[in-house]
């Protein structure tokens, strides 16, 4: 038995005690989420330059029905209140391409579901998790399954379920202005996987049929809001065996004479732990994605210093932003994955990709608009477009480009109020990587139960 598991053992015991307890029942929230998912993507241009192979790949195309069942219970009376947590996760395959494996298919599963041994998409998967979790004032443990959303660590939600995590958490406001975070995860459940996991990195690979990874992240830092319109942040993130991260943020919001303006600053500082920082343990598969240079011993050691700048002006219902990211260092942004979608806190951070290689330099426009403005309540619509160049790479001008396009609608009376549909199309263009093209249909509704 793991750790997190032994301690929500003890959590729930102590819990069965107290169930009945007022608040534990009367302040329970139970939520039906639906969300109905059709994914597209189309490899349009095969980079035989850069060892990828020559033939275009096929279609992916995948359509499938996620339920998401969420309880969240109150806390028992006393000085020390005890509560779980619950979530369960199913997900059914309403269409898929068939059998990867067969080239007489003209498309094949795409990133909804996990595979069968042929290759071929599952009917259905589901997975589960519960989270105890106690209250002391005004911090709060929770222990078992998590769905962290910090600077150094972020579940994954882009596809039909979302990803969870299994660990323990501790968040503290007893002080004003400051909120203070800690915690250690052990394993994953990927957004496409009934399977517990261990972590890793982009770039991780094996040794001898074993897998390189690790059951430790741990996570701690906090943030302070100095005025009300300007917080300051700070985090700390280590991956055992891959790398040590340092965060340092600051927000801004300004009142201007005629609209407002918020100011996003960001900045990372990693640096190799434990095997990532040996030649022997990069040999063992711990090691990074990013420039891979002959001959150099230090090649897949965490080398990276990233910070970003993003400026958003917005009037009425018109929102119009800038922004810069820098990417040094000889490896590329590291960050907890394990190759099955996961998210960086970057603001390049996009529909198709991350904009996050060794080196590179991206430049950001983007512009929305809210329609309540115009009389069209629920109605938003988002253009992006990234460039990003100076990628490091033993070929010259590596660089790549994307836009997005985003249109949301959720009714805003009604019987079905709520109910979102959202069109998500994005185009990525590069010399280092695979052209894409990608639409994501998705209705959503969320059905109270308690």
């Amino acid at each position: 038995m793991n750790k997190s598991t032994l301690a929500l053992a003890v959590t729930l015991a102590a819990l069965a005690n107290q169930a009945t307890a007022a608040g534990f029942i009367e302040d329970s929230k139970a939520t039906l989420n639906l969300r109905n998912f059709y994914f597209n993507a189309d490899n349009r241009e095969s980079q035989d330059d850069v060892g990828l192979a020559a033939s275009r790949s096929s279609q992916a195309e995948e359509w499938g029905q996620g339920f998401q069942l969420n309880f969240v219970s109150g806390y028992t009376e006393g000085t020390v209140g005890f509560g779980v947590d619950a979530i369960g996760l199913v997900g059914v395959k309403l269409d898929s391409g068939g059998t990867a494996s067969k080239a007489d298919r003209s498309r094949t599963p795409g990133a909804l579901f996990p595979l069968e041994s042929d290759g071929s998409a599952v009917d259905n998967y589901g997975k589960a998790g519960v989270t105890g979790k106690v209250r002391i004032s005004k911090t709060e443990a929770r222990i078992g399954t998590l769905q962290p959303k910090l600077p150094v660590i972020n579940f994954n939600d882009g596809r039909l379920l979302p990803q969870t995590f299994e660990g323990a958490q501790v968040t503290s406001a007893e002080i004003d202005g400051l909120t203070l975070t800690a915690g250690q995860l052990e394993s994953t459940k990927t957004r496409s996987s009934t399977d517990d996991i261990a972590l890793r990195i982009g770039g991780a690979g094996s040794f001898q049929g074993k897998a390189a990874d690790s059951n430790e992240f741990i996570f701690a830092g906090g943030d302070y809001k100095i005025t009300k319109d300007l917080t300051a942040q700070y985090y700390y993130g280590n991956l055992e065996d891959f790398y040590k991260q340092h965060f340092l943020g600051l927000t801004h919001n300004l009142a201007l004479p005629v609209g407002a303006l918020k100011t996003d600053l960001r900045y990372f500082n990693s640096g190799s732990d434990g095997k990532n920082g040996s030649a022997a343990g990069r040999t063992e598969g711990y090691r990074s994605s990013g420039f891979w240079r002959a001959g150099d011993s230090n090649t897949g050691e965490v080398d990276n210093n990233t910070w970003s700048a993003l400026f958003t002006y917005s009037l009425s219902g018109h929102a119009l932003s800038a922004g810069y990211q820098q990417v040094s260092g000889d490896s590329a942004f590291p960050f907890v994955s394990q190759g099955d979608g996961a998210t960086a806190y970057l603001i390049t951070d996009r529909q198709i990709g991350k904009f996050a290689s060794a080196g590179e330099r991206t430049w950001l426009a983007e512009y929305g608009y809210d329609f309540s403005s115009a009389g069209i309540p629920g109605l938003k619509a988002t253009v992006t477009y990234l460039s990003g160049s100076n990628i490091d790479s033993n070929a010259s001008d590596r660089k790549e480009w994307e836009r997005d396009l985003r249109l949301d609608y959720a009714l805003q009376d009604g019987p079905l109020k709520g109910l979102g549909f959202s069109w998500r199309n994005a185009t990525f263009r590069s010399n280092a990587a695979t052209d894409l093209d990608e639409n994501r249909l998705i209705v959503s509704y969320s059905l109270p139960l308690l």
